[in-house]
């Protein structure tokens, strides 16, 4: 996840480390080469926990994090695992006091029957240090794990999302937040669908939206009403009878939904899609995009290996021309909006080497392959990019790859 300015990625693993990355300024050396990302910070951002009421685990991986808009020279991030929200400062110290009255240099008190004369303690430079401290804890307001968390453009709340609650908090205040969606049913056995993701919008601090296993998008409005169970906008698109089968339903869940920078769209991700939605227009998608077709006739062995509820995340580039989402094998798709042209490229540790031009990917599915095609049947289905970040100016690309992050940026000639 980039910052704002896109000088730091903020990365998440299963460990609840989270490790930031700085952009490095260009060398006047080498002009002709954009600086590089490189560790900032590492903190430990959530520890394993045991719920004794339940006898559950809780994990300490990062499921989420989100920047807050910079207001001074420190930086603030969300950061949140199946159950706790953290907000944590991030900030720069090269000077240190010395000349303490009451202590020596080393720490150590003094005697006070020693001191004799005062002394004004002064600002020594020191070494680059940068210091990750909590906060703000947000806990015990989710019953379910936590699929996202979505800051509001007033920069005064956020809201977090569960399978079935969606709730309001102010950035300052821990100790109780508002459920602004609920639809838990009074009895578990009736229940249909459940929320995947939400998002706030990015200029009106009234809406939001939330996406649902069902397929469905619904944007919510908080000046309608404190409980936004009835949503203002439905976005659906109708199915296709003659394309109905056992997967239908799986398949249409949507594992991520994110606003365009402009406020005008919405992109919605399902397992073998991504869709645009306009947000005037409910019944159907303005856009739509394949990322891997060539699946669909192998839904059953991806159903038998848990690979179908796999949750891909998508997201657009700064100017929202274009957009991106991973796929399998390590290949991550980009589509160009105008042009409606697509490319399939691959984080791998044979491409990725520095000033590597990515060659674009083909899979074939019938019989015959093309020399540099490679087969639908060779595919790595434990190698996966479910995460993926755009710069919100220039064309740096973060996309992570199990154990590997990788950034790559347009050639410049």
């Amino acid at each position: 996840m980039f910052n704002y300015s896109g000088e730091l990625l903020a990365t998440g693993d299963k460990g609840g480390r989270v490790v930031i990355f700085q952009h490095e300024q260009e060398s006047k050396n080498r002009p002709h080469l954009r600086g590089e990302y490189n560790v900032y910070s590492t903190f430990q951002s959530h520890e394993p926990e045991f719920d004794y009421l339940k006898s559950l685990e809780i994990e300490e991986k990062i499921n989420k994090i989100r920047w807050l808009p910079q207001q001074n020279a420190a930086h603030f991030l969300l950061s949140t695992n199946d159950k706790t929200i953290k907000l944590w400062k991030i900030s720069e110290r090269d000077k240190r006091a010395e000349g303490y009255n009451l202590k020596d240099e080393d720490g150590r008190l003094r005697d006070p029957f020693r001191i004799t004369s005062l002394r004004v303690p002064v600002l020594m430079p020191m070494d680059l240090m940068v210091e990750a401290s909590p906060r703000r804890i947000f806990a015990n307001a989710h019953t379910y794990h936590i699929n996202s968390i979505s800051v509001n453009s007033d920069h005064e709340t956020y809201l977090s999302a569960d399978d079935l609650r969606i709730n309001l908090w102010h950035l300052e205040i821990t100790d109780r937040s508002f459920n602004i969606v609920d639809i838990k049913p009074a009895n578990m056995e009736e229940l249909t669908e459940v929320i995947t993701a939400a998002e706030c919008h990015p200029h009106q601090c009234n809406v939001f939206v939330y996406s649902s296993s069902k397929g469905t998008i619904r944007l919510c409005d908080m000046r309608a009403a404190a409980l936004c169970d009835r949503h203002s906008k439905f976005f659906e698109e109708p199915e296709d009878p003659s394309s109905r089968s056992f997967f239908s339903e799986i398949i249409s869940s949507i594992s991520d939904v994110k606003f365009s920078h402009s406020g005008r769209y919405m992109m919605t991700r399902d397992y073998l899609s991504v869709k645009v939605w306009d947000l005037n227009m409910e019944n159907r998608p303005v856009e739509t995009y394949q990322v891997h077709e060539y699946l669909r006739s192998k839904l059953c062995s991806l159903y038998e290996n848990d690979c179908i509820f796999d949750k891909f995340e998508c997201c657009w580039n700064g100017s929202d021309s274009a957009i991106m989402t991973g796929s399998y094998n390590n290949f991550f798709r980009m589509f160009d909006r105008n042009t409606r042209r697509d490319i399939t490229l691959e984080a791998s540790r044979e491409s990725s080497k520095p000033r590597a031009t990515l060659k674009p990917r083909k899979v074939s599915t019938g019989g015959k392959r093309k020399k540099d095609e490679i087969s639908v049947d060779s595919l790595d289905f434990n190698k996966k990019i479910l995460h993926t970040a755009w710069h919100p100016k220039d064309n740096v690309i973060a996309v992570a790859a199990t154990n590997n992050l990788y950034i790559f940026q347009d050639k410049i000639n």
